[in-house]
């Protein structure tokens, strides 16, 4: 009996710790998945690192290899100023994660409590926030970012942003969906009855229940940064030459693209690199977090 009795707790125990778990498994389990995740290690890595790994200074130019082909001395070549492409990269990648990172959080700090406030009180509060995310999805999420950028002048910062911004209507529906969905359940309705506020309800129960519709959403605002931020920079409202970008680095391979095609070739695959790394890990956490797509 006292077996038995001990071995119940320990049951449960191992039942508790047994979601979290299983989730890091189907996750690890899932190849496509993982693969972006050590693509996204890397990249940030280099991000990073970008001053200890880099093998050149990334604006200083040197005229005896201007348009040098990848070699052992540059691994990816020159560009028309003898600037070593590698170093460039991990520098703009740097750019890119700056703006990923930081766009997507100034799009959650505005976004949330937007999506909050409307999906918890709706009426008034509702239709005025549902029309300023539909007024703001009117414009294509790039032409909003590049007509926001324009207005606030070319630099990293003002892209960041601008990019932000432009990002804010898609949280604010993703959370106002998912308040609106939480608001009903049992332990809300539980935590109201028992006296609890509306900051109560909606930061100690609705909004940590949300958390896994956000960091999906975060994994998908971090390459539409990403992606912004270089078409920025390649119109010349980002990161502003000398300094390093994959953006940047597109447009001043332009006029090469046949006596130096890699100068095109290396910036570009970067970024798909890292846009579908961030999209395939995505993909595998909605597929793990999901309460609605059960085991898998």
């Amino acid at each position: 009996m006292t077996t038995a009795t001990t071995a119940l707790p320990k049951a449960a125990e191992a039942g508790r710790r047994k979601p979290g778990g299983g989730k890091i498994r189907a996750l690890t389990r899932n190849r496509l998945a993982l693969t972006g995740g050590i693509i996204v290690a890397v990249f940030v890595l280099a991000a990073l690192l970008a001053p200890l790994i880099s093998p050149y200074e990334p604006a200083q130019p040197d005229f005896q290899n201007v348009l040098a082909e990848p070699s052992a001395a540059h691994w990816l070549g020159t560009d028309d100023l003898g600037r070593d492409q590698l170093s460039r990269i991990f520098y703009g990648a740097r750019a890119s994660m700056q703006v990923g990172l930081l766009a997507v959080v100034l799009a959650f700090l505005v976004g949330v409590p937007l999506g909050l406030l409307a999906g918890y009180y709706g009426r008034f509060a509702d239709t005025a926030v549902s029309r300023l995310t539909d007024t703001m999805l009117a414009f294509p999420f790039l032409v909003l970012a590049v007509g926001l950028a324009a207005i606030l002048g070319p630099s990293l910062t003002n892209a960041t942003i601008a990019i932000g911004i432009s990002q804010i209507p898609a949280v604010i529906r993703i959370t106002r969906a998912e308040t609106l969905r939480l608001k009903h359940v049992d332990y809300v309705a539980a935590a109201v009855a028992n006296g609890g506020g509306d900051g109560t309800v909606l930061f100690r129960h609705i909004l940590p229940n949300a958390t896994s519709a956000l960091i999906v959403q975060a994994t998908v605002g971090i390459p539409a940064a990403i992606i912004g931020e270089a078409l920025l920079s390649f119109l010349g409202l980002g990161v502003q030459p000398p300094d390093p970008s994959l953006g940047v680095m597109l447009s001043g391979a332009q006029s090469f693209l046949a006596p130096a095609p890699w100068l095109a070739v290396f910036p570009g695959l970067a970024i798909v690199a890292a846009t579908l790394a961030f999209n395939l890990l995505g993909d595998g956490l909605r597929d793990v977090l999901d309460p609605r797509g059960g085991t898998r």
